[in-house]
């Protein structure tokens, strides 16, 4: 068995390149999600009431559960925590078929 790079441990356990893209950008806003909450040193419970999330929903947050959230509802949450999202497309050099 040869030895494997991969640019992100996504590459490495998802199927496909897009499912790879899309975990990557789901687990940067939930750390990022997760930070503010936390530094907000509020309940859950308040923590939801900021986000409009029940205090269960904030606990998956928080415990990193991403299969919980899809990248459209860390999107949204992410205007609930004051952050604004900006998109940043670069292009990767093709490799060959």
């Amino acid at each position: 068995m040869a030895n494997e790079r991969f640019a992100s441990i996504w590459d490495a356990i998802e199927d496909t390149p897009e499912q790879a893209a899309n975990m990557r950008l789901r687990s940067k806003l939930m750390m990022i999600l997760g930070e503010r909450v936390k530094s907000w040193n509020v309940s859950q419970a308040e923590a939801g009431r900021r986000l409009g999330l029940t205090q269960p929903r904030v606990n998956d947050l928080l415990k990193g559960r991403i299969s919980k959230f899809s990248l459209d509802a860390l999107v949204n949450l992410s205007t609930h925590a004051h952050y604004r999202i900006d998109i940043s497309v670069v292009e990767e050099e093709a490799t060959p078929v």
